[in-house]
């Protein structure tokens, strides 16, 4: 990989719009400014809890929170999850932006009170559940702090440099050493930090399954099991032991395969549940028979 050493910034960056390919792949949703792009108002259900989202590892981390209150008979958890395509920029209507000013996914409506209450930020979101429900948070202090600097850790890192290593590494126009190999030195710093984690606990933030987890899987777990950006070999993923014991046990939770499924439009089409409404919109069969493949 060789890059460029002729560029240099102007004194005032200037925006060349969509067309000139800034950002590859996302180029033409991309822009420096927020707000609403054009009107339209957002479907509801007949559920205590309104979804908007994608089946990104952002995504997933809420899909897979409402399958595990199910899973554990919380009823009130039952919710209807919209698909929100980013590609033909359905997070730029007027009732998404409505529910998240800043135009990303997940987002969240809670009807189940007197008043509708909006959470966006996929960590918030979580906890907010947690909280309400009173499951998969530690009430324990030394142990809640724990899981909570886990689950932020994720927030404020984990996703951003994940992220930013699968934009240069897959997804970038052109491949930039630079840029790739400063990125794949945070991940697999990261990598090494939950490897060294794992190497005493069964879970994240101890041996109790936790919101913390479950921020933390769709990111890395599905990174280690080379199920994002292609790139496990290329991150010697089978050398972080502890972390693909955890995230294999994880992965084999019905919740998980559920909720993974959920706003998904990629991959094996028998993985793939656009919108979920119901408890019966799931092919139990299909769900049982990934479990069983693990």
């Amino acid at each position: 990989m060789h890059e460029s050493t002729d560029y240099h910034p102007d004194d005032l960056w200037i925006w060349k719009g969509p067309e000139d390919g800034n950002g590859g792949t996302w180029a033409k949703i991309n822009a420096p400014t927020a707000g609403a792009r054009f009107e339209r108002d957002m479907p509801t259900g007949k559920h205590p809890f309104q979804l908007y989202s994608l089946a990104t590892p952002n995504g997933q981390k809420v899909t897979i929170m409402f399958e595990e209150l199910l899973n554990a008979g919380y009823a009130k958890a039952e919710y209807d999850a919209h698909l929100i395509r980013i590609a033909e920029q359905d997070q730029f209507s007027s009732g998404f932006v409505a529910v998240n000013p800043n135009a990303k996914i997940p987002a969240l409506i809670d009807v189940s009170g007197d008043n509708p209450i909006r959470v966006f930020e996929s960590g918030a979101i979580l906890l907010h559940l947690a909280e309400k429900f009173g499951e998969f948070l530690p009430t324990c202090p030394e142990a809640r702090a724990e899981t909570l600097s886990w689950l932020f850790w994720q927030m404020g890192s984990g996703g951003y440099l994940g992220g930013g290593f699968g934009h240069f590494y897959k997804y970038a126009p052109r491949k930039f050493e630079y840029a790739i190999d400063r990125y794949t030195m945070e991940v697999k710093r990261q990598l090494d930090l939950l490897n060294q984690q794992l190497e005493s606990y069964r879970f994240i933030s101890g041996n109790q399954y936790t919101i913390a987890d479950i921020a933390i899987w769709p990111w890395y777990g599905n990174l280690i099991l080379g199920a994002l950006y292609d790139a496990a070999a290329f991150l010697d993923a089978s050398s972080y032991r502890n972390v693909r014991r955890w995230a294999e046990e994880i992965f084999k939770r019905p919740a998980v395969q559920r909720g993974r499924m959920v706003n998904r439009i990629s991959g094996p089409l028998e993985e793939q549940l656009h919108e979920r409404h119901e408890p019966s919109d799931f092919d139990l069969k299909t769900a049982d028979k990934l479990a069983k493949m693990t």
